[in-house]
């Protein structure tokens, strides 16, 4: 539940949400997502979380960091750490979760209502943490996925969940086709 007066803050766990559209075949459009939440309340903030792989020269995700960048998103990046993994094959691990439960925690006091787009069952303490300040939590995932993206414990932690594939209408669009040459 929204209300107008509300003063809410987004906090995006980019690789999640992102994981949970593929998932639902549609691509998101963050200026329409942003907007939905403008309606919803006061937006004080709205962050999106993620690492990037340092050294390429091209990432995919660089045209979309740069857009949220000058389109009124607070974004934080740290490095990604490349490795391999015991059967040889090259792993990435770019874990954002310390930096967005820090930042929830530090601007909590000042808003009414937080918006986690994650299904990581790890945010259930910080979900908890943030109940007990005072600030009602929304969690947005999925669980028409196969398998759900959203843990249980969390959306049963959550004072509300919404299921992404319902703001389909409202903040996706088709995926892009890909052109053989």
């Amino acid at each position: 539940m929204f209300y107008k007066d509300d003063r809410l803050a987004l906090f995006i766990d980019g690789a999640n949400l992102h994981a949970a559209a593929r998932s639902l075949e549609f691509d998101i459009d963050y200026k329409l997502l942003r907007q939905e939440f403008q309606r919803r309340g006061k937006l004080v903030r709205a962050y999106y979380y993620t690492a990037l792989l340092e050294g390429e020269e091209y990432s995919p995700i660089r045209p979309l960091i740069d857009w949220l960048n000058y389109n009124g998103y607070a974004l934080v990046t740290k490095p990604a750490k490349e490795y391999t993994d015991t059967l040889g094959r090259r792993k990435i691990k770019g874990n954002m979760d310390i930096e967005l439960t820090v930042d929830a925690m530090e601007l909590a006091p000042r808003l009414d209502h937080i918006v986690l787009f994650s299904g990581d069952g790890d945010f259930r303490p910080l979900v908890e943490a943030l109940q007990r300040m005072g600030v009602r939590v929304t969690v947005v995932s999925t669980m028409r996925s196969h398998p759900p993206m959203i843990a249980d414990d969390l959306r049963r932690q959550a004072d509300n969940f919404i299921e992404l594939d319902d703001l389909r209408e409202v903040i996706g669009r088709p995926p892009r086709e890909v052109t053989q040459i």
